[in-house]
């Protein structure tokens, strides 16, 4: 194959999605002739339009300054006849046993096959959605071959490459990942991939290069090893409830700071939620499971999360009467997106609503969305201010920092600030906590509220 450098190869995106898109966009930016691919017509029509197609931070400024190397097609004969290297990145939904469904993913690559049958040219195969391990190597593989007709690691290649993101920070995560994980069938495609990810990073991350079963593998681990740490640090919060005094935040600063350890993910907050890490680590306990492998650690992980919106409905019905009015602060699982899916704001309300509470939600990025999938029995304030001003009692569930900016009046009734739940210390030495009734989740205000906090704790087990 005549490919002298990396600026030379062609790239295609098989999928413009939530991560897709962005990735086209970065690929751009760095120089790489791209090609989109999209079933859905209005993605490819905002990409060729030079319209973002979804919500991403830093995407529509790529789209502006690149777009002269980006273009899409729904024709994946348009697209892979055109392109050395194909990256897919589609859905990989969890099935009822939490396994990853390849079905996305097989019928893209069979359509790649397919032109490469009727084509000359080399080409390499870059898995990047979330996928089982031994999948690559076994069922797509396999899909690959028998619609190519070609060999994997011979006349076509095949890699598992996936990436390590955030939604709301996507471009700056591809462009700074803290590493590189390459899953390869042979050096020589390796080789191939290495140069792109070396010319469209900007953090010189280390590339680790493996089978594509030991990537597939470390994937989902990564994931079940953040979520670990932000079980425990969940755990200490609720251990500082109980205790006078204490301040989770405070502990979980000085474990951070053992190098064995570190500080990343390791705060006292709400449960983890999202489109990967709930799924991923669900799906590392169903892996062990299936080998008959203990899968303690990732069980009580679970466990774990799934106890802290009943930690929160006690902290709420140990301050509000039922029937109340509660208002839920951060409807999205973190800030800087819109997506609420398990989401802790949004677990909450749907149990709040079950026990006959009046919620109000508020959130800059997903409100309106949220309260269409809750349905009756929730509204929806114009903004945190609004939220608060008609409320019995609220509740932080996203630390937005527009919170922070919520005049005390709205607090203010003729009895006193209503209570405000803080599982984040988001309000921690800010002018509001010192006008606010705020309860401080797992930091200190067990000091001055000692039973208040004990009756929460007591509340909360009550909701499992």
């Amino acid at each position: 194959m005549p490919v002298t450098g990396s600026r030379e190869l062609r790239l295609a995106v098989i999928g413009l999605g939530k991560l897709g898109a962005p990735m086209a966009a970065v690929f751009a930016s760095k120089g790489f002739d791209v090609v989109g691919v999209d079933l859905n017509p209005a993605f490819v029509d905002s990409v060729n339009d030079g319209r973002a197609p979804v919500d991403e931070a830093q995407l529509q400024e790529l789209l502006d300054a690149f777009r002269g190397r980006l273009r899409a097609t729904v024709d994946f004969a348009d697209a892979i006849a055109a392109t050395d290297i194909s990256f897919v990145i589609v859905p990989t939904p969890s099935g009822a046993d939490h396994f990853f469904n390849n079905d996305y993913v097989i019928d893209a690559v069979r359509r790649i096959g397919a032109v490469l049958r009727h084509t000359r040219h080399d080409h390499l195969v870059v898995v990047t959605s979330t996928v089982m391990p031994g999948s690559t190597g076994g069922a797509i593989r396999k899909a690959l071959e028998e619609s190519s007709g070609r060999t994997v690691g011979v006349d076509v290649g095949l890699c598992y490459s996936p990436e390590f993101i955030a939604l709301g920070s996507v471009v700056r995560d591809l462009l700074n990942p803290d590493m590189v994980l390459i899953g390869e069938c042979d050096a020589r495609y390796g080789d191939w991939l290495e140069r792109v990810y070396r010319a469209s990073t900007e953090s010189k991350p280390a590339v680790h290069r493996m089978s594509l079963v030991n990537a597939e593998v470390c994937k989902i681990a990564v994931n079940t090893f953040v979520t670990t740490k932000i079980s425990y640090a969940n755990m200490l919060s609720e251990l500082c409830d109980h205790l006078p005094g204490s301040d989770v935040d405070a502990i979980t600063a000085a474990l951070g700071a053992d190098t064995r350890i570190g500080p990343k993910y390791l705060k006292g907050g709400v449960a983890y939620g999202g489109p990967c890490f709930p799924r991923d680590n669900k799906a590392f306990a169903a892996l062990a499971r299936s080998f008959g492998v203990p899968c303690d650690i990732a069980d009580a992980t679970d466990q774990i999360n799934d106890h802290q919106v009943a930690r929160l409905a006690g902290a709420v019905s140990a301050t509000a009467p039922r029937g109340g009015r509660i208002a839920i602060l951060g409807l999205s699982y973190k800030t800087g997106t819109g997506v609420f899916e398990k989401s802790q704001g949004f677990a909450l309300a749907r149990v709040l609503v079950t026990e006959g509470y009046r919620v109000i939600l508020a959130d800059p990025a997903s409100a309106s969305s949220a309260a269409g999938a809750l349905g009756d029995g929730v509204e929806v304030a114009a903004d945190f201010a609004q939220a608060v001003a008609g409320a019995d009692a609220a509740v932080i569930t996203t630390p937005w920092p527009e919170i922070r900016e919520v005049p005390g009046s709205a607090f203010m009734r003729a009895s006193g600030p209503i209570p405000v739940i803080d599982p984040w210390g988001h309000l921690k030495g800010t002018p509001l906590a010192t006008i606010v009734r705020v309860t401080f989740l797992g930091r200190g205000g067990a000091a001055s509220t000692g039973e208040r906090v004990h009756v929460y704790a007591h509340s909360a087990t009550q909701h499992r």
